[in-house]
Protein backbone atom coordinates (compact mmCIF):
# COMPACT_ATOMS: atom_id res chain seq x y z
CA UNK A 1 0.00 0.00 0.00
CA UNK A 2 1.09 3.18 -0.66
CA UNK A 3 1.38 6.32 1.53
CA UNK A 4 -2.05 8.02 1.52
CA UNK A 5 -1.61 11.25 -0.26
CA UNK A 6 -4.47 13.23 0.66
CA UNK A 7 -7.68 13.08 3.14
CA UNK A 8 -10.90 12.43 1.96
CA UNK A 9 -14.04 11.52 3.65
CA UNK A 10 -16.80 13.03 5.24
CA UNK A 11 -14.95 14.25 8.19
CA UNK A 12 -12.74 16.61 6.06
CA UNK A 13 -15.67 18.27 4.44
CA UNK A 14 -17.31 18.75 8.07
CA UNK A 15 -13.91 20.71 8.73
CA UNK A 16 -13.58 22.64 6.14
CA UNK A 17 -16.97 24.00 7.20
CA UNK A 18 -17.09 26.98 9.89
CA UNK A 19 -19.66 28.91 11.79
CA UNK A 20 -19.61 31.66 9.41
CA UNK A 21 -19.89 29.85 6.15
CA UNK A 22 -22.13 31.36 3.90
CA UNK A 23 -23.42 28.55 2.21
CA UNK A 24 -24.80 27.28 5.45
CA UNK A 25 -23.27 23.75 5.65
CA UNK A 26 -21.86 24.86 8.64
CA UNK A 27 -24.29 24.31 11.18
CA UNK A 28 -25.27 20.97 9.94
CA UNK A 29 -21.98 19.56 9.61
CA UNK A 30 -21.74 20.97 13.39
CA UNK A 31 -24.83 19.47 14.89
CA UNK A 32 -23.72 16.14 13.22
CA UNK A 33 -20.32 16.43 14.81
CA UNK A 34 -21.89 17.34 17.83
CA UNK A 35 -24.25 14.40 17.81
CA UNK A 36 -21.29 12.31 17.01
CA UNK A 37 -19.56 13.58 20.02
CA UNK A 38 -21.79 12.73 22.46
CA UNK A 39 -22.43 9.41 21.46
CA UNK A 40 -18.38 8.96 21.88
CA UNK A 41 -18.90 10.28 25.43
CA UNK A 42 -21.41 7.47 25.95
CA UNK A 43 -19.86 4.76 25.24
CA UNK A 44 -16.93 6.41 27.04
CA UNK A 45 -19.28 7.06 30.01
CA UNK A 46 -19.76 3.02 30.21
CA UNK A 47 -15.74 2.50 30.04
CA UNK A 48 -15.35 2.09 33.73
CA UNK A 49 -18.09 -0.22 34.55
CA UNK A 50 -17.40 -2.65 31.36
CA UNK A 51 -14.09 -2.50 32.79
CA UNK A 52 -15.06 -3.58 35.82
CA UNK A 53 -17.01 -6.23 34.42
CA UNK A 54 -14.38 -7.86 32.28
CA UNK A 55 -11.84 -8.11 35.28
CA UNK A 56 -14.45 -10.85 36.65
CA UNK A 57 -12.89 -12.83 33.72
CA UNK A 58 -9.98 -11.75 32.69
CA UNK A 59 -6.41 -10.27 34.72
CA UNK A 60 -5.43 -6.62 34.22
CA UNK A 61 -3.19 -7.37 31.26
CA UNK A 62 -4.85 -9.94 29.67
CA UNK A 63 -8.33 -7.50 29.64
CA UNK A 64 -5.62 -4.76 28.14
CA UNK A 65 -3.92 -6.83 25.17
CA UNK A 66 -7.49 -8.61 24.05
CA UNK A 67 -9.13 -5.57 23.72
CA UNK A 68 -7.07 -3.94 21.81
CA UNK A 69 -6.41 -6.93 19.80
CA UNK A 70 -9.87 -7.21 18.81
CA UNK A 71 -10.66 -3.69 18.41
CA UNK A 72 -7.20 -3.63 15.84
CA UNK A 73 -9.08 -6.70 14.48
CA UNK A 74 -12.51 -4.60 13.65
CA UNK A 75 -10.59 -1.82 12.49
CA UNK A 76 -7.92 -3.55 10.19
CA UNK A 77 -10.61 -5.67 8.32
CA UNK A 78 -12.03 -1.86 7.58
CA UNK A 79 -9.44 -0.61 6.09
CA UNK A 80 -8.50 -3.74 3.93
CA UNK A 81 -12.00 -3.99 2.48
CA UNK A 82 -12.23 -0.30 1.94
CA UNK A 83 -9.02 -0.70 0.82
CA UNK A 84 -7.40 1.98 2.59
CA UNK A 85 -3.73 3.47 1.78
CA UNK A 86 -1.41 3.81 4.26
CA UNK A 87 -1.13 7.47 6.19
CA UNK A 88 1.36 9.21 4.81
CA UNK A 89 4.68 9.13 7.16
CA UNK A 90 4.35 12.77 8.27
CA UNK A 91 1.48 11.81 10.43
CA UNK A 92 3.10 8.68 11.57
CA UNK A 93 4.67 10.13 14.97
CA UNK A 94 0.87 11.73 15.27
CA UNK A 95 -0.32 7.94 14.97
CA UNK A 96 2.19 7.06 17.39
CA UNK A 97 1.26 9.63 19.88
CA UNK A 98 -2.49 8.64 19.67
CA UNK A 99 -1.24 4.63 20.27
CA UNK A 100 0.71 5.55 23.28
CA UNK A 101 -1.87 7.41 24.68
CA UNK A 102 -5.25 6.37 23.79
CA UNK A 103 -4.54 2.48 22.53
CA UNK A 104 -1.95 1.39 25.20
CA UNK A 105 -1.62 4.03 27.85
CA UNK A 106 -5.25 5.51 29.10
CA UNK A 107 -6.67 1.29 28.79
CA UNK A 108 -3.82 0.05 30.85
CA UNK A 109 -3.71 2.82 33.67
CA UNK A 110 -7.07 2.31 34.27
CA UNK A 111 -7.54 -1.05 34.33
CA UNK A 112 -4.57 -1.45 36.75
CA UNK A 113 -6.37 1.79 39.14
CA UNK A 114 -9.59 -0.31 38.98
CA UNK A 115 -8.60 -3.10 40.67
CA UNK A 116 -8.51 -1.33 43.90
CA UNK A 117 -10.59 1.54 42.82
CA UNK A 118 -14.25 2.12 42.80
CA UNK A 119 -15.57 3.28 39.18
CA UNK A 120 -17.51 6.13 41.14
CA UNK A 121 -14.31 7.04 42.69
CA UNK A 122 -12.11 6.54 39.09
CA UNK A 123 -14.97 8.62 37.74
CA UNK A 124 -14.80 11.44 39.72
CA UNK A 125 -10.40 11.67 39.18
CA UNK A 126 -10.90 11.21 35.25
CA UNK A 127 -13.30 14.01 35.24
CA UNK A 128 -10.84 16.34 35.09
CA UNK A 129 -10.07 14.32 31.63
CA UNK A 130 -11.70 17.48 29.07
CA UNK A 131 -9.87 19.90 31.31
CA UNK A 132 -6.82 18.39 30.56
CA UNK A 133 -7.32 17.79 26.83
CA UNK A 134 -8.27 21.59 26.39
CA UNK A 135 -4.88 22.76 28.49
CA UNK A 136 -3.04 20.17 25.83
CA UNK A 137 -4.96 21.65 23.30
CA UNK A 138 -3.96 25.13 24.40
CA UNK A 139 -0.07 24.20 24.22
CA UNK A 140 -0.45 22.29 21.20
CA UNK A 141 -2.16 24.81 19.02
CA UNK A 142 0.16 27.56 20.71
CA UNK A 143 -2.67 29.16 22.29
CA UNK A 144 -2.18 31.27 25.53
CA UNK A 145 -4.79 30.30 28.00
CA UNK A 146 -6.39 33.70 30.04
CA UNK A 147 -6.17 33.99 33.48
CA UNK A 148 -9.16 33.03 34.24
CA UNK A 149 -8.97 30.07 32.39
CA UNK A 150 -5.61 29.25 34.44
CA UNK A 151 -7.97 30.08 38.11
CA UNK A 152 -10.63 27.97 37.00
CA UNK A 153 -8.68 24.87 35.83
CA UNK A 154 -6.83 24.80 39.25
CA UNK A 155 -9.76 24.74 41.13
CA UNK A 156 -10.96 21.90 39.66
CA UNK A 157 -8.07 20.05 40.09
CA UNK A 158 -7.49 21.32 43.44
CA UNK A 159 -11.78 19.99 44.26
CA UNK A 160 -10.38 16.95 42.70
CA UNK A 161 -6.95 16.01 44.38
CA UNK A 162 -9.18 17.01 48.09
CA UNK A 163 -11.60 14.32 47.17
CA UNK A 164 -9.01 12.09 46.52
CA UNK A 165 -7.18 12.64 49.68
CA UNK A 166 -10.20 12.41 51.90
CA UNK A 167 -11.50 9.18 49.95
CA UNK A 168 -8.27 7.60 50.38
CA UNK A 169 -7.58 8.44 53.86
CA UNK A 170 -5.78 11.12 53.94
CA UNK A 171 -2.85 9.86 51.01
CA UNK A 172 -2.71 9.32 47.06
CA UNK A 173 -2.68 5.60 47.21
CA UNK A 174 -1.20 3.61 43.59
CA UNK A 175 -4.89 3.55 41.98
CA UNK A 176 -4.86 7.28 42.20
CA UNK A 177 -1.30 7.54 40.63
CA UNK A 178 -2.63 5.72 38.18
CA UNK A 179 -5.46 7.69 37.33
CA UNK A 180 -3.58 10.64 37.36
CA UNK A 181 -1.17 9.46 34.44
CA UNK A 182 -3.48 8.47 32.81
CA UNK A 183 -5.36 11.93 32.13
CA UNK A 184 -1.84 12.91 31.09
CA UNK A 185 -1.37 10.17 28.59
CA UNK A 186 -5.45 10.25 27.13
CA UNK A 187 -5.16 14.14 26.94
CA UNK A 188 -2.29 14.03 24.73
CA UNK A 189 -3.68 11.15 22.84
CA UNK A 190 -6.97 13.04 22.12
CA UNK A 191 -5.39 16.07 21.22
CA UNK A 192 -3.03 14.74 18.46
CA UNK A 193 -6.14 12.78 17.57
CA UNK A 194 -8.67 15.41 16.97
CA UNK A 195 -5.47 17.22 15.03
CA UNK A 196 -5.46 13.95 12.75
CA UNK A 197 -9.11 14.41 12.27
CA UNK A 198 -8.82 17.71 10.51
CA UNK A 199 -6.57 15.69 7.84
CA UNK A 200 -7.95 12.25 7.48
CA UNK A 201 -11.31 10.72 8.45
CA UNK A 202 -11.81 10.32 12.04
CA UNK A 203 -12.27 6.54 12.37
CA UNK A 204 -9.23 5.76 10.14
CA UNK A 205 -6.87 7.45 12.82
CA UNK A 206 -8.26 5.31 15.34
CA UNK A 207 -8.12 2.47 13.20
CA UNK A 208 -4.13 3.18 12.01
CA UNK A 209 -3.54 3.57 16.13
CA UNK A 210 -4.49 0.11 16.65
CA UNK A 211 -3.61 -2.10 13.81
CA UNK A 212 0.34 -0.34 14.13
CA UNK A 213 -0.19 -1.55 18.01
CA UNK A 214 -0.45 -5.14 16.91
CA UNK A 215 2.92 -5.97 16.82
CA UNK A 216 2.81 -5.12 20.34
CA UNK A 217 -0.55 -6.65 21.49
CA UNK A 218 -0.90 -9.62 20.01
CA UNK A 219 2.65 -11.05 21.81
CA UNK A 220 1.45 -9.18 24.71
CA UNK A 221 -2.50 -10.91 24.89
CA UNK A 222 -0.13 -14.15 24.17
CA UNK A 223 1.91 -13.94 27.13
CA UNK A 224 -0.64 -12.34 29.40
CA UNK A 225 -3.17 -15.36 28.75
CA UNK A 226 -0.56 -17.61 29.34
CA UNK A 227 0.00 -16.44 33.22
CA UNK A 228 -3.37 -15.01 33.95
CA UNK A 229 -6.06 -17.81 33.83
CA UNK A 230 -9.40 -16.47 32.61
CA UNK A 231 -12.81 -17.52 33.86
CA UNK A 232 -15.46 -17.40 31.62
CA UNK A 233 -18.56 -15.53 32.27
CA UNK A 234 -21.08 -13.44 31.21
CA UNK A 235 -19.71 -10.44 32.67
CA UNK A 236 -16.34 -10.84 31.76
CA UNK A 237 -17.11 -11.84 27.84
CA UNK A 238 -19.79 -8.31 27.94
CA UNK A 239 -17.08 -6.09 29.81
CA UNK A 240 -14.08 -7.07 27.28
CA UNK A 241 -16.67 -6.94 23.88
CA UNK A 242 -17.27 -3.35 25.02
CA UNK A 243 -14.52 -2.01 25.95
CA UNK A 244 -13.11 -3.57 22.74
CA UNK A 245 -16.19 -2.55 20.16
CA UNK A 246 -17.78 0.76 22.09
CA UNK A 247 -14.90 2.13 23.55
CA UNK A 248 -11.54 0.91 22.09
CA UNK A 249 -12.92 1.64 18.20
CA UNK A 250 -16.84 2.83 17.80
CA UNK A 251 -16.35 5.42 20.57
CA UNK A 252 -13.00 6.97 19.55
CA UNK A 253 -14.68 7.13 15.80
CA UNK A 254 -17.29 9.18 16.64
CA UNK A 255 -15.53 11.36 19.15
CA UNK A 256 -12.57 12.05 16.57
CA UNK A 257 -14.88 12.56 13.83
CA UNK A 258 -17.06 14.82 16.45
CA UNK A 259 -13.72 17.00 17.49
CA UNK A 260 -12.61 17.27 13.97
CA UNK A 261 -16.19 18.99 13.12
CA UNK A 262 -17.16 20.94 15.92
CA UNK A 263 -12.93 21.41 16.97
CA UNK A 264 -11.35 20.18 20.38
CA UNK A 265 -12.55 22.79 22.98
CA UNK A 266 -16.08 22.73 22.17
CA UNK A 267 -16.27 18.84 22.00
CA UNK A 268 -14.47 18.74 25.50
CA UNK A 269 -17.55 20.37 27.03
CA UNK A 270 -19.82 17.31 26.35
CA UNK A 271 -17.74 15.45 28.32
CA UNK A 272 -18.37 17.03 31.28
CA UNK A 273 -21.01 14.79 31.60
CA UNK A 274 -19.67 11.52 31.53
CA UNK A 275 -18.35 11.24 34.55
CA UNK A 276 -21.91 11.83 35.89
CA UNK A 277 -23.17 9.46 33.59
CA UNK A 278 -20.51 7.16 34.91
CA UNK A 279 -21.98 7.49 38.41
CA UNK A 280 -24.94 6.48 37.79
CA UNK A 281 -24.08 3.40 35.35
CA UNK A 282 -21.74 2.15 38.57
CA UNK A 283 -25.27 2.42 40.77
CA UNK A 284 -27.14 0.66 38.02
CA UNK A 285 -24.99 -2.12 36.78
CA UNK A 286 -22.49 -3.08 39.22
CA UNK A 287 -24.87 -1.33 42.37
CA UNK A 288 -22.01 0.39 44.51
CA UNK A 289 -23.14 3.29 46.79
CA UNK A 290 -21.87 6.79 46.00
CA UNK A 291 -20.71 8.75 48.96
CA UNK A 292 -22.32 12.56 48.99
CA UNK A 293 -18.71 13.65 48.12
CA UNK A 294 -18.36 12.12 44.46
CA UNK A 295 -21.67 13.88 42.74
CA UNK A 296 -20.63 17.38 44.35
CA UNK A 297 -17.18 16.46 43.46
CA UNK A 298 -17.81 15.92 40.10
CA UNK A 299 -20.32 18.39 39.71
CA UNK A 300 -18.06 21.02 40.69
CA UNK A 301 -15.41 20.25 38.34
CA UNK A 302 -18.14 20.50 35.74
CA UNK A 303 -18.30 23.98 36.91
CA UNK A 304 -14.59 24.76 36.72
CA UNK A 305 -14.85 23.14 32.88
CA UNK A 306 -17.87 24.86 31.71
CA UNK A 307 -15.55 28.40 33.21
CA UNK A 308 -12.42 26.85 31.60
CA UNK A 309 -14.29 26.47 28.10
CA UNK A 310 -16.13 29.96 28.23
CA UNK A 311 -12.37 31.82 29.23
CA UNK A 312 -11.19 30.14 25.65
CA UNK A 313 -14.28 31.26 23.14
Amino acid sequence: MRAQSSATGPSSIAVSTSPADPGGTAPASQRLGTLQAALGVVAFSLTFPATAWGLQGFGPWSLVAVRSVLAAAMAGTCLLMLRVRLPERRHWAGLAVVAAGVVLGFPMLTTLALQTSTTSHAAVVVGLLPLTTALFSALRMGIRPSRTFWAAALAGAAAVLAFTVAQSGGALTAADGYLFAALVVCAAGYTEGGRLARIMPGWQVIGWALVFCLPLTVPAAVVALSYEPVVWNAHGVLGVLWVAVGSQFLGLVVWYRGMAAVGIPKASQLQLAQPLLTLVWSVLLLGEHLSAAAPLTAAAVLVCIAVTQRSRS
